[in-house]
């Protein structure tokens, strides 16, 4: 089985090397904004938009203006690369198929910088110094080994640091895996996710939440008040950004690599899990309505679905997915419906068995539970069905 597989390492440029890496991050920021601009006046006019053909002949040109020249200082491959993101963001848009089908929108500075090197060979790695055109050797931090045929780079800027991605197509062998998978039977298991306990399992293991925003969200408060009261694009503006910068960094880090830990210990020890198939994008939806229809209780559910988002149930499922799938088992969704209301003993269905949000009681067996215990063990029997004869869940 062949996969795709991306490497992640920070980079330790030298302060000249950095100032290329902003400029070049900046000239194919500017490239995207550009030909979106030029795009959607097209769509304003009802005309066809142009694509990758078209826009690489507009860069050309560009670049042997007077005004456009500073492009001729990026490397042309990045650019065109930029071309093609911005061709395949608006292939996306067009696309039916797509549930989430949007616009391209224009890119500011600052957030999400990147640019891509599409050819291996323009690159070259050697112990913990890699050489990129234009920019010369570079240390990174090489925390892993690279296994895998390395297809192309990509170079990002996430708070105040520089990373460089390295996608490789990886062959690997999951037979024993599989085979081990069909004879172990009780290596299977049932996860809820909620917020109060992050994980509950259907073997009555609970692990708590991180919870890193709530933990920083007074210092971020404090941070970002500071920073109203600066003039903008002052020393102490940029300073006190670069401050907000790495306390939202390290949010994001310490979420990711708790996900990332709790998803592969869980993978690594389990054939098969079952997960409920939840819409976050609607549980999170604010509740302020219309000035016609004002919502009812809007900052309990502000309060609510800042500590959804906060979790991270979307992303952990996503790497609960893909590494099961490098690992050879099985990942099965069934739906969120009932699940904390059917006894897990006797499949009796009543709101009445919930008494409170911990405390489970059926109204008809009068066995008792923990209520998320008891919704992962209902997730799991719904797996079973599922896995087992196709039924519903």
């Amino acid at each position: 089985m062949i996969i795709k597989k991306a490497y992640k390492f920070r980079l330790k440029p030298s302060i000249e090397q950095e100032q290329k890496l902003v400029s070049y991050a900046g000239h194919t920021r500017f490239l995207w904004n550009k030909a979106l601009k030029l795009n959607l006046l097209k769509l304003q006019n009802k005309q066809p938009v142009m694509y990758y053909g078209e826009l690489d002949f507009w860069s050309k040109l560009w670049k042997k203006s007077d005004e456009y020249s500073f492009l001729k200082e990026c490397p042309a491959h990045i650019i065109q690369q930029k071309l093609k993101d911005l061709q395949k963001a608006f292939l996306d848009c067009f696309d039916k198929k797509q549930p989430n089908k949007k616009l391209p929108r224009i890119k500011k500075k600052g957030y999400g910088d990147s640019f891509r090197f599409p050819e291996p060979k323009h690159i070259r790695l050697e112990h913990n110094y890699l050489t990129l055109p234009k920019l010369g050797r570079m240390k990174f931090y090489q925390s892993c080994k690279i296994d895998g045929v390395i297809k192309n780079y990509t170079v990002s800027r996430r708070g105040n640091h520089w990373y460089i991605a390295l996608q490789v197509e990886l062959e690997i062998n999951n037979e024993h895996r599989l085979i081990t998978n069909t004879k172990s039977i009780t290596k299977d298991i049932g996860i809820d996710v909620g917020i109060k306990h992050f994980v509950s399992t259907s073997n009555g293991e609970q692990i708590a939440p991180l919870n890193m925003y709530r933990r920083l969200s007074k210092q971020l408060g404090k941070a970002q008040r500071r920073l109203k009261n600066k003039v903008k694009f002052s020393n102490n503006w940029k300073k006190q950004q670069t401050k907000i910068r790495k306390i939202h960094s390290k949010i994001a880090d310490t979420r990711r690599d708790f996900l990332n830990k709790l998803s592969t210990n869980l993978c690594k020890n389990h054939a098969m899990i079952v997960v409920e198939d939840l819409r976050i994008k609607n549980m999170s939806k604010s509740a302020k309505g219309t000035l016609e229809q004002p919502g009812k209780n809007v900052n309990a559910k502000s309060g609510l679905n800042k500590s959804i988002l906060d979790q991270g149930w979307y992303e952990f499922k996503r790497q609960l997915k893909y590494k099961m799938n490098w690992l050879g088992g099985i990942l099965l969704e069934v739906p969120a419906k009932y699940t904390s209301q059917r006894c897990s003993n006797c499949n009796h269905v009543a709101a009445a068995n919930r008494q409170t949000q911990e405390y489970f009681e059926c109204v008809k067996c009068s066995y008792q539970s923990n209520a998320d215990v008891n919704a992962a063990k209902n997730i799991l029997a719904a797996g079973h069905a599922v896995l087992a004869c196709g039924a519903s869940a």
